[in-house]
């Protein structure tokens, strides 16, 4: 025995750092000739055949958990070797996983320890690989305060020692090629962390992961990627405030069950009828709750493990991939929620990775939320931000999404969110703000941007943080868009008070045209609204019969899409869900046999098909010289009156709202004289309305209303919307 037993222990345990330099083939010095040693646990024996005569050489067995040596006297140099193990009757024959060179350099590495790599999905995490000839896969793994790390897996029947992984210079990686391991393949890393714990933990980096209980993580390609100048969106690349931007926002487990099965359905069989749905409906863009890999269903995806895998739930990666290109191919982009804010605690998965805080922070006064008992990222750690940037970017690279929204901004931003005084320390200019995460948002919207100038993204923020929507050369965070929390609770907050009581929550509607142009706002009636006990959208409206119910979320949704800003509406509002939204169950298709739902689906329909044809409705919704007051003063009839400007006359819009329970007939203010003409009225019979408004064509009065020269005078429904324009005809 040339190697001693305190070596073949710390080769088996893997804590020598760099297995490599004791297993493989290797010279022993001048005149000693050359030594082969591998490991082997279920064989009995083993033989190195040497492949330029296919000589058979015993090896001796050296440790019960198969380790294994050869002494070659006479060779004088590396030569091309396999191995033959042999067990019983059995004999298997393979190559030798430690004679084969890093396949990634420490020196690559040194973006991803920067925090500089947009794709360090390149080189860490496992990659199918030829090499020398020889089929197998490569696998890298951060854990710089890991004691050992051993691959475990379908190729080495789960064996925990016999795959000891080599540790990357100072790059605090380790590295190894697995010549017989395949697509396909689940395996974990056996993580021997800093605190002396064994834990089998999941790749970070998997592009395709198992299902719970076992959550391994699969051998997958990555697949082509889709190239920087690919087609990610309709919007304008070059400024996509001035585009229509018509969301619907959905869960993809609950949105429609397979008729014979009670199961949702799965990709493919959401690439058949998605997308027509949502073409036929006029939505420019879809957005997926997380559709990222989580093990527990009733976080909706929002607590991640695999931040780099569509989940297993609905079908593989690459029938994730069909159904973008399908929405795609309809004109329809894809938005996916993105959780960069927090992960949650299992132990499969990021928390405690190498015996270490390694990607949350290790203060729990930062690197906890008590409310959602999940870990917050380490913002400040170079390599956690290269592990972020680079899921969002493998999304754009490998499945051509349009781009993100991302959630919980708000409590990324402060420190003391959701925490009481004593419960959190101050940022070292002694303030709230956590400007290590500030910085990563700037950074995670530049690179974004820089590499596909067609995508967007979207914060979910609720707090008067400013800037979110500037770029970060102006001090802002460089978002495009960000959700109008407050208006959203404002509005609903007055549909839900009845209607003898209205007139004193009319400033609800009013309140928001006061900030509406500090960001680039998308107006969001969205999932958040329509659970939790909150009740469906339709039943928020707190009125005794469903039909007037229906008519004030016709009233609700033609002010959420004439109101400046984006548009983002939650599944099953489009045809008015009575019952609260359960991920557990499809939507209740059965009403639109109603003819009062199918009639709010038709509203919708034409709501984006007037709002994405026409010239200057999206285009201007981001300019407060777009917009202006007709009457904001109105309470006692319960009316509220604007206009939408466009760059031209005849783009104009005048939005008369009559949200009481009577109709209102009454002069209203016009800027233009001339003809006018009902472009929609969401009380018309189309739409499960009466109609009693009557005429569609006014002229206006030569006398001034509402501080306009002119005047228009014509009737609006109750609980309805009328939306003019001037008649070109």
């Amino acid at each position: 025995m040339i190697i001693s037993a305190r070596e073949i222990d710390a080769c088996l345990s893997g804590q020598t750092g760099d297995p490599h330099s004791i297993l493989g083939l290797h010279p022993l010095g001048s005149g000693k000739g050359m030594v082969a040693r591998c490991l082997s646990p279920a064989a009995d024996r083993v033989e190195l055949i040497d492949l330029r005569n296919h000589d058979p050489h015993p090896m001796e067995r050296l440790d019960a958990n198969g380790f294994f040596e050869l002494h070659l006297p006479l060779e004088t140099g590396p030569f091309p070797y396999r191995l033959l193990s042999h067990r019983g009757k059995e004999q298997w024959e393979w190559e030798d996983p430690y004679r084969f060179s890093p396949l990634v350099e420490k020196d690559e590495l040194k973006g991803f320890n920067e925090g500089s790599d947009r794709r360090p999905f390149l080189k860490l995490g496992s990659h199918p690989r030829t090499i020398e000839q020889v089929e197998g896969v490569s696998f890298v793994v951060w854990a710089p305060s890991a004691r050992s790390v051993h691959l475990v897996g379908d190729f080495n029947s789960w064996n925990p020692n016999s795959l000891p992984m080599r540790a990357l210079g100072s790059s605090g990686c380790r590295e190894l090629f697995v010549p017989h391991a395949r697509v396909g393949q689940k395996y974990k890393y056996g993580v021997l962390g800093a605190d002396g714990v064994l834990r089998e933990k999941s790749d970070p980096f998997a592009f395709k992961c198992e299902s719970p209980p076992g959550n391994a993580s699969i051998v997958h390609p990555l697949g082509a990627r889709e190239g920087g100048g690919c087609s990610l969106s309709p919007l304008s690349p070059g400024n996509p405030q001035e585009s229509p931007l018509s969301i619907y926002e959905m869960h993809l487990g609950s949105w429609k069950f397979h008729e014979s099965e009670n199961r949702p359905l799965g990709y493919l069989e959401l690439a058949d009828c998605l997308p027509g749905y949502l073409a036929d409906l006029g939505f420019s863009h879809v957005e997926f709750l997380p559709p990222s890999e989580y093990p527990y269903g009733a976080s909706w995806g929002y607590q991640v493990t695999g931040f780099y895998a569509p989940t297993h739930r609905y079908g593989s990666p690459e029938d994730f991939k069909v159904l973008v290109d399908a929405c795609k191919e309809s004109g329809v982009g894809v938005i996916v929620d993105w959780v960069p804010a927090h992960f949650p605690a299992d132990e499969f998965a990021l928390a405690s990775f190498d015996g270490t805080c390694l990607f949350e922070h290790e203060d729990p006064r930062q690197g906890r939320h008590a409310e959602w008992d999940t870990l917050i990222f380490n913002y400040g750690r170079p390599e956690t931000r290269s592990f972020l940037i680079g899921s969002a970017i493998c999304w754009l690279d490998r499945f051509g999404v349009s781009g993100f929204r991302v959630d919980a901004v708000a409590s990324m931003l402060y420190l003391d969110y959701g925490r009481k005084e004593g419960e959190w320390i101050p940022n070292r200019k002694g303030g709230n703000h956590n400007l290590e995460a500030i910085d990563f948002i700037r950074q995670f919207n530049q690179a974004i941007h820089e590499e596909y100038p067609g995508a967007i993204s979207i914060a979910e923020e609720s707090t008067a943080f400013p800037k979110i929507t500037q770029p970060p050369n102006a001090g802002g965070l460089g978002f495009d868009f960000k959700w109008n929390m407050g208006w959203m609770h404002d509005v609903l907050g007055y549909f839900r008070t009845p209607p003898g009581e209205r007139p004193s929550q009319h400033d609800k509607l009013t309140f928001g045209a006061t900030y509406q142009f500090s960001e680039n706002f998308v107006q969001a009636f969205s999932h958040d609204e329509v659970v939790h006990g909150k009740g469906s959208l339709a039943n928020k409206m707190n009125l005794p019969e469903q039909s007037e119910r229906l008519a004030n979320l016709r009233a609700l949704l033609a002010l959420q899409w004439t109101w400046p800003g984006k548009k983002t509406l939650f599944m099953g509002c489009e045809f008015g869900q009575w019952k609260e939204w359960d991920f557990d169950s499809a939507l209740d298709w059965g009403l639109l046999d109603s003819p009062l739902h199918a009639g709010l689906v038709n509203l919708v329909r034409d709501l984006n098909q007037n709002y994405l044809g026409h010239s200057g409705w999206a285009k201007a919704d981001h300019r407060s010289d777009k917009f202006g007051w007709v009457d904001c003063s109105d309470k006692e009839r319960q009316t509220l009156s604007f206009l939408r400007f466009g760059e031209d006359t005849r783009d104009t819009l005048l939005v008369a709202c009559n949200f009481s329970n009577q109709l209102v007939h009454r002069e209203w203010g016009c800027p233009y004289p001339g003809d006018w003409k009902v472009l929609l009225d969401t009380d018309s019979p189309d739409y499960g309305g009466d109609g009693t408004a009557g005429d569609t064509r006014f002229g206006t009065m030569d006398h001034p209303c509402d501080d306009l020269p002119h005047a228009l005078s014509f009737p609006v429904g109750r609980w309805s919307v009328r939306i003019l324009c001037p008649d070109q005809d």
